[in-house]
């Protein structure tokens, strides 16, 4: 049996491993397509040897990352383009796009899934894991391996979406007035990239830097809302969009918008608090109900066992 679980975990952290692996370094932007030079820009500027940089990096990064590099190719070549395409825009809702590749975290899933497998056989070949229970790891282990990365993907996703709802109101805020003592809306979405530190303003330095490009704002906004993809800063892009185009001032759609934010996140912080007694139930009845019930009801059990006893 000790063999049987030693053998588990050396395959366990044989698949961290590699998945470690893809997680170390950036993918390196192809400077020909202006999407992926856009998204170089987030990344640092710093002007350093290349010979030193590589030896900075950590020791799987310099050896090992270059040998998969062909495996992540193959397994581009034979996935199908609209999955590929669907794990990317994943990565651009959670902000990793310029850390990750769709292919890595795909790549991640196969291995968690084949680690898995491979893990729940030994279980049932060493005999540690017989019937019904061995047949079911050797079903449950390879899905769990394989939808970690996918759970991890999705939360990254919801925690960024939050962030950005919850920044949202003082952001706007913050457009209004700047643009109420007479900046223009570049200059104020500069104002917010200086004094936030966000998801949000974030996303906003990159559409600053768009317009930069030569972008125009509209098309700029528009890559706001589908870098995003979040109702609230959708419907305030639609809205600034079409403001523009009518020639409307700015600074009283900015206002509105902002006092408009700030009651939709007191209705979601209400929301979240109204959940909150049902999410509890759960913990309180499997965790605390029975710890309660052994405290009290143990004595008179005892008492009463040897009684009858």
């Amino acid at each position: 049996m000790g063999t049987a679980l030693g053998l588990a975990f050396l395959i366990g952290g044989a698949a961290v491993a590699l998945v470690g692996l893809f997680q170390m370094g950036r993918a390196e932007p192809d400077l020909t397509d202006p999407e992926e030079y856009l998204r170089s820009l987030d990344l640092d500027d710093e002007e350093t040897d290349e010979f030193q940089r590589l030896l900075a990096q950590p020791f799987l990064s310099r050896v090992v990352r270059p040998i998969a590099g062909g495996i992540l190719t193959l397994l581009g070549s034979v996935l199908p383009r609209h999955y590929r395409e669907q794990v990317h825009l994943q990565l651009v809702y959670a902000g990793l796009a310029g850390q990750f590749r769709a292919e890595e975290i795909i790549t991640m899933r196969v291995l968690g899934g084949a680690g898995g497998l491979v893990a729940g056989l030994l279980l049932v070949a060493t005999g540690t894991m017989g019937g019904g229970m061995g047949l079911l790891l050797v079903v449950l282990l390879p899905v769990a391996g394989s939808q970690l990365p996918k759970s991890w993907l999705d939360r990254k996703v919801e925690a960024r979406r939050d962030a950005i709802l919850r920044d949202l109101p003082d952001t706007l805020d913050l457009l209004a007035i700047s643009v109420e003592a007479g900046v223009g809306l570049e200059g104020a979405i500069g104002v917010v990239c200086d004094n936030f530190t966000s998801p949000l303003a974030d996303e906003f330095a990159r559409t600053l830097r768009e317009m930069e490009l030569g972008l125009p704002r509209r098309e700029a906004l528009q890559n706001l809302k589908k870098r995003t993809e979040v109702p609230e800063l959708s419907n305030f892009v639609l809205t600034l969009t079409q403001a523009d185009a009518l020639g409307m001032p700015v600074g009283r759609v900015l206002k509105t918008s902002a006092e408009e934010m700030r009651t939709k996140r007191q209705q979601w912080a209400r929301e979240k608090a109204a959940k909150l007694p049902v999410k509890i139930l759960f913990p309180l009845v499997l965790f605390i109900f029975p710890a309660i019930f052994v405290v009290l009801l143990g004595p008179a059990a005892s008492d009463i066992g040897g009684a009858f006893g």
